[in-house]
């Protein structure tokens, strides 16, 4: 049995579809929800598990053979919520705990790692048979950009020439499915990010070349860009935290191209110019 925590998330839907695509029963997935109404069509076992409360997280993982723990999304309190999950898991019994994690989280300085940095040495000192998969970009990301973009015909930033290899939320679940799926995944850690870095610069080209409409990229220095966003109703705490990813792209940290994702897929990683030409077309 494989238990995907978060699974009514954006990346936890697509897990799910992608184990069944592999042939995975049914029966042979639990969908490990915080409501378990909103899993209802996901079409496999729903679990009540909320990483506050651990009790329904040893009830959700009861029986599991793999568990996916998709990181949570409230900055700040992850870490304590993930060790409730790693030790329902221990408890359990698992075969394997896979975990997505951040590209090169053990040395990169991206703004975000230090909550998976902890977790994983968390899931390391557990005991627990363990995959870390350290996802990079998410190409989605960019979708808001680029609906901006073709509104006002520039995307203001402060990524300098920096690069992003990103690749598609399907392509990592897919990945994802792979390794809990697969054998000999044990003590493995997976750096994960698409085949081809690209840059800001190359975005508005992209977007330019699908849509017709001329675009740019127009950098700022990063306490403008800041502004900027707050200038259009962000609050200061998420400007702030945009601002710094694009100071981190800037510095090179997003653009590791490994190739390990399409390994695992067995196919090149999904480019960017894809999901841009999605947004386009609405």
């Amino acid at each position: 049995m494989i238990v995907v925590t978060g699974a009514t998330g954006q990346l936890g839907r697509l897990v799910v579809t992608a184990l069944l695509d592999r042939g995975v029963p049914a029966d042979g997935v639990v969908a490990a929800v915080r409501d378990p109404r909103r899993a209802e069509d996901l079409g496999v076992t729903v679990r009540e598990a909320d990483y506050d409360r651990p009790g329904t997280l040893a009830g959700a993982f009861r029986g599991a053979e793999e568990v996916l723990l998709i990181s949570g999304n409230e900055v700040g309190r992850r870490v304590p919520q993930h060790r409730a999950a790693v030790d329902a898991a221990k408890a359990a019994g698992v075969r394997l705990l896979a975990y997505t994690s951040v590209l090169r989280a053990d040395t990169t300085t991206v703004s975000v790692a230090p909550e998976h940095r902890a977790t994983e040495e968390y899931v390391r000192a557990s005991g627990v048979p363990f995959s870390l998969l350290r996802n990079g970009w998410y190409s989605e990301n960019y979708e808001q950009t680029i609906r901006q973009a073709l509104a006002t015909g520039v995307i203001p930033g402060a990524a300098g020439d920096g690069r992003v290899a990103s690749a598609s939320r399907a392509d990592y679940a897919a990945a994802a499915a792979a390794v809990l799926t697969g054998e000999g995944h044990e003590g493995t850690v997976h750096e994960l990010s698409g085949d081809t870095a690209w840059s800001m610069a190359d975005l508005a080209a992209m977007i330019t070349e699908v849509s017709g409409t001329e675009v740019v990229y127009q950098d700022l220095p990063v306490e403008l860009y800041t502004r900027t966003l707050a200038g259009i109703g962000l609050p200061e705490e998420v400007a702030l935290m945009l601002a710094r990813m694009d100071t981190d792209i800037a510095a090179g940290l997003l653009a590791d191209t490994p190739g390990e994702l399409s390994r695992l897929l067995g196919r090149p990683t999904t480019p960017m110019r894809d999901t841009v030409l999605a947004v386009v077309k609405g």
